[in-house]
């Protein structure tokens, strides 16, 4: 039996957002931090600023709709060359909706994928929407997570 590898993955989150008296108070601290790992470079975050955070920063919401969004296109793009549809453009506006619960927590209760996808053929339109199904079913980000990932896709051919 083969054996099937494990992968790994390794980063720092280093919270920068003490102003000097560390969490004294919800308002006395900024939710800034840099999440790392070697080799590449930083990536500045923050809260959503609906919970104090910089808008100029990237949050973990927004990270999360653009992990799916991005784990959905690489997996499409590979099966895409697999099967011999050419796609010379790629465009994805994901949207993900979260809902607060009054004590405060809260979750995703859906992500929608709206990638606009350009074929090089009008003979590869059918396939190119067909292979959003397969891509879905393979992406390990979305199978990793207990909400539902739609998919609204568009096919265009090239001009």
């Amino acid at each position: 039996m083969d054996s099937v590898p494990n992968h790994n993955y390794g980063l720092t989150v280093n919270w920068t957002g003490n102003r000097g008296d560390g969490t004294s108070g919800p308002g006395d601290y900024d939710r800034d931090h840099i999440v790392s790992a070697p080799g590449r470079p930083e990536l500045h975050a923050s809260a959503d600023p609906s919970f104090r955070g910089d808008p100029q920063r990237w949050n973990p919401e927004e990270m999360l709709v653009a992990s799916l969004s991005s784990c959905h296109m690489l997996w499409y793009l590979g099966l895409a060359a697999a099967s011999g549809v050419i796609v010379t453009d790629y465009v994805d506006s994901p949207t993900g909706v979260m809902t607060e619960q009054s004590d405060g927590s809260g979750q995703f209760v859906e992500v929608t994928l709206a990638p606009i996808v350009t074929v090089a053929d009008p003979s590869m339109t059918h396939r190119a929407e067909e292979l959003h199904t397969s891509a879905a079913a393979k992406c390990f980000i979305a199978r990793s997570v207990n909400l539902p990932v739609r998919h609204t896709p568009t096919t265009e051919v090239a001009s």
